[in-house]
């Protein structure tokens, strides 16, 4: 079993700033992609920023420049550093990682439970 367990979501001001953090553990063997997805309601699912196992960083036009996401290889976890926050940012963040189980050797992509984040203008 592998699991992630997430942290940092809640209610911010316009402007301010969110470090969400999440953590993958269990039986993992190796931690290829990690991200963050979020979801507001009627919206659908959006892909904020991803991060490969060598660092490199993807995001989406909507946060370009204002969030950084990171990790942590060792602790097979991953950050997302939202800064300049807005109304329209306001969701359910959900991470994910795509990890290769120590016992069947099966990449497969994991989630978080999800956080709230609530911007208030």
């Amino acid at each position: 079993q592998v699991h992630l367990v997430e942290s940092g979501g809640g209610l911010v001001q316009a402007g301010g700033s969110l470090r969400l953090s999440c953590a993958a553990s269990g039986d993992i063997l190796r931690v290829i992609d990690m991200g963050w997805y979020r979801q507001a309601p009627g919206k659908q699912r959006e892909l904020v920023a991803s991060v490969t196992r060598g660092g490199s960083a993807n995001y989406a036009d909507s946060v370009k420049g204002r969030f950084t996401i990171s990790r942590d290889n060792a602790k097979n976890t991953v950050y997302l550093q939202m800064n300049s926050l807005k109304s329209e940012d306001t969701a359910v963040y959900s991470c994910y990682a795509n990890a290769v189980e120590s016992r069947s050797f099966v990449a497969r992509n994991y989630w978080g439970q999800g956080t709230q984040v609530t911007v208030s203008s």
